[in-house]
């Protein structure tokens, strides 16, 4: 989804009155599914999501960062990590990592 669509489904989410998070991909290192700027709206009450950041582990990481956000109203960085050994059968073997700043829209 391109970045001026996730707006627009930001703001479609904020006319509903629905208190969403927004996860923003801000640095990259090595092998990572996404690359900063990637963007991913998430509505924990609903358990709906739009845009990705990368998929698997490392969203669920940020959903679960994303509920606390909201919560609490205070935006946090999520460290993810696809650092997993590749014998381990983990789907987080990317080899790579990507800060991702999680902040909620109300």
């Amino acid at each position: 989804m391109s970045e001026i669509n996730i707006f627009a489904a930001l703001l479609e989410q904020v006319a509903h009155d629905k208190r969403v998070a927004l996860a923003t991909v801000v640095s990259t290192r090595g092998s990572v599914p996404r690359h900063a700027g990637s963007k991913m709206i998430i509505d924990p009450a609903s358990g709906s999501m739009i845009g990705t950041i990368g998929g698997g582990c490392g969203e669920a990481d940020v959903i679960a960062a994303a509920r606390t956000v909201i919560e609490t109203g205070r935006p946090a960085m999520v460290r993810v990590e696809l650092l997993d050994s590749i014998d381990s059968f983990s789907p987080a073997v990317c080899g790579g990592v990507m800060d991702v700043f999680v902040e909620p829209v109300v």
